[in-house]
């Protein structure tokens, strides 16, 4: 069940309000697209992964077009990507065992999809939500300081963060929340120095009301 909190609920619908068009900002046109950039957007900008992959699915936006790829030019494509030693082995892993344990169909659940190289819960829940329609928190780095900050949940790992979170939102609204704390924490709730006084959830912060505090 849904919180009934009323700052939570005001903080929910204000996140709504401010960015109703949030989506993912990889660009991708197949679920086998979409789980290659989201594999690649790890400690990455998701602006530098398209200037990547509008190279790379020319020759390789398919599993079998990616294993065709030696690692020598399947890392060409991706060396300005951060990682991009341990990511091409995790591409080239992952597209081996979608041909032979998938008929190089991407799965549509999160265990199936956990079970490929390079494929951890967060990027299972984007691809699922993403590419699927399926009601999903991917807990990202903007996800876990945005919503812990703001007192959506209290927690101190992403694993927690997630669970908490679903306990917190209907979960028709999970895939929209997942964008939204993410463009907010772009925005506005930055790592470092967070632009407070812009944001209009200030007054409900737990951050905020504590900094004042001190």
């Amino acid at each position: 069940m849904a919180t009934t909190d009323k700052r939570k609920l005001r903080i929910i619908g204000e996140l709504k309000c401010l960015y109703p068009d949030a989506k993912g900002e990889l660009d991708f046109t197949t679920p086998f697209e979409l789980l290659v950039a989201t594999i690649l957007s790890a400690q990455t900008t998701d602006k530098q992964v398209n200037k990547v992959t509008k190279s790379l699915f020319k020759v390789a936006g398919t599993p079998e077009g990616m294993v065709n790829l030696s690692p020598s030019e399947l890392t060409e494509y991706i060396r300005s990507i951060g990682l991009y030693r341990n990511k091409q082995k995790h591409l080239s892993a992952m597209a081996l065992k979608l041909i032979e344990d998938f008929y190089g169909i991407v799965p549509k659940t999160q265990k199936e999809l956990m079970t490929l190289p390079g494929v951890g819960q967060k990027t299972a829940n984007v691809v699922v939500s993403n590419a699927f329609g399926v009601p999903a928190i991917a807990v990202d780095t903007h996800v876990f300081r945005v919503s812990n900050r703001l007192g959506l949940v209290k927690e101190n790992d992403v694993t927690k963060t997630e669970e908490a979170l679903k306990k917190v939102l209907n979960e028709k609204d999970w895939s929209q929340m997942h964008h939204c704390l993410i463009y907010h924490g772009r925005r506005v709730c930055k790592a470092r120095n967070p632009l407070c006084q812009e944001c209009t959830l200030r007054d409900d912060c737990r951050y905020y009301i504590k900094a004042l505090k001190k």
